[in-house]
């Protein structure tokens, strides 16, 4: 397997777009949002089986508490965010329109910790049963549990640990503060990867938009933290979508992961930065991820900043923490190429949850969409090498034949195509449907 160190160069990659930036916060140091009145915990903030409550209407419950879990191997234990009594569990319809359990907490405003203790690790299962009982899971992505992540399947071997700090979508900064703010968590998390899963090198992977942030890792890196020089910072070009997993494999090391592979078929294991800083602070402290710093802007967002909030908090409450400009016609959970637009901001703030996004109605409003004119722009920008055009008409006419053949499960829902079309054609939203159809095929003949 090739030596991701040989030529020390990021390498090329398909398509890509070269996107505004809009990293208004990035010079801004992070604030903490005061106590929420409430919290609405969901038992689902990850792919996986959903957690059960364990505990019930009326309990009283500090932070870092365990609050759901679940004995299912795909799973990640959820955690009281502050402290007060819970005082309902029900269903709720989250951000992404999924419906979730979530324990309601009343705060009495104390924010008092459980009595938390730094797990004991010793060797390789005891370090994975800590990152399981940190409640860890991918938190720039889509959420999935990052101890299953670590486990590296039977016959698989890893070299390369990728940390990602390409925080390529636009406005959001939240990655880059806690490089700023939480370096040396960062560099303790990638240690304790490196020792027990006994991974020889890590690349951390940086857009080279964020110079400060090279600089700060690069330090830490050369200091006598690292006296085996395991570590080495990266930087690379500053292109969307740099950080989706398979493009970012490819950048760091020049290797392809095989088409429904996994990145230890390609050598590498993926952790987002923040993800890496917060297993650091459970390994010192025992307590588990029960906030979040997220990234709140948009031109409706009258003070934008990074805001460190308690995982539950209502989105309602952070964007008047902020203050607006004017009553949003739009609001993104996540960025504007891959964010999800919200019906209500009465939903809570989740794991995976980076960013904010409140856009006034002149910024919202979208050309409608004409006739494709076959001009390829979508075919030339696509990451993964699709034909966006030729999956979008599959799509709109139900041939799950033709969706099969001409590889939809690879696309990744960028946007880049979308992006470029002169047409204006909703290519990510007949992507989705598309995906569905097969899983509606796949369903039916069990």
């Amino acid at each position: 397997m090739k030596n991701p160190f040989e030529s020390g160069k990021p390498q090329k990659t398909r398509g890509g777009l070269h996107l505004p930036h809009r990293k208004n916060t990035a010079a801004v140091e992070s604030v903490i949002l005061p106590t929420p009145e409430k919290v609405y915990i969901p038992m689902q903030m990850h792919i996986g089986v959903p957690c059960t409550p364990t505990v019930s209407v009326g309990d009283y419950v500090r932070v870092g508490e365990k609050i759901g879990d679940s004995d299912a191997p795909v799973s990640a234990p959820v955690h009281a965010s502050v402290s007060g009594t819970v005082s309902g569990i029900y269903p709720m319809t989250l951000g992404g329109g999924t419906r979730a359990t979530v324990v309601e907490i009343t705060s009495d405003g104390k924010m008092e910790a459980a009595e938390l203790t730094p797990p004991t690790v010793t060797d390789r299962e005891s370090f994975l049963r800590a990152v399981r009982e940190s409640g860890l899971v991918g938190l720039g992505g889509a959420g999935f549990p990052v101890h299953v992540k670590l486990r590296v399947p039977a016959g698989k071997s890893v070299d390369t640990l990728l940390i990602n700090v390409a925080e390529c979508e636009p406005y959001l900064t939240s990655d880059h503060r806690t490089v700023l703010e939480d370096g040396w968590d960062v560099m303790s998390g990638v240690y304790a990867v490196l020792n027990y899963l006994d991974i020889p090198r890590v690349l951390i992977c940086v857009e080279d938009n964020k110079p400060d942030a090279i600089e700060a890792l690069q330090r830490i890196a050369d200091s006598s933290a690292d006296p085996l020089d395991r570590v080495r910072v990266l930087p690379l070009k500053a292109t969307y979508p740099q950080g989706a997993e398979k493009v970012l494999i490819k950048a760091a090391t020049g290797r392809e992961v095989p088409k429904g592979g996994l990145p230890a078929d390609a050598g590498c294991i993926v952790m987002n930065v923040t993800g890496v800083a917060r297993l650091a602070v459970y390994l010192k402290t025992g307590m588990p991820l029960v906030s979040k710093r997220v990234t709140v802007d948009g031109d409706a967002v009258a003070d934008p900043k990074n805001v460190i909030v308690p995982i539950g908090t209502p989105i309602s409450e952070l964007l008047s923490f902020v203050g607006l400009k004017e009553e949003p016609k739009k609001v993104l959970m996540g960025g504007p190429m891959m964010g999800i637009s919200l019906a209500s901001t009465d939903v809570p703030v989740v794991k995976n949850n980076n960013g904010i996004l409140a856009f006034s109605e002149k910024s919202s409003m979208l050309p409608s969409p004409s006739a494709c004119i076959r001009c390829g722009r979508c075919i030339m920008r696509c990451p993964m090498g699709l034909s966006p055009v030729t999956l979008a008409k599959a799509s709109e006419r139900g041939d799950t034949e033709a969706l099969a053949k001409n590889d939809l499960l690879s696309c990744m829902e960028c946007g880049s195509c979308a992006f470029v079309c002169p047409a204006h054609r909703p290519l990510v939203q007949n992507m989705r449907i598309g995906k569905g159809l097969l899983r509606e095929k796949s369903m039916k003949k069990g």
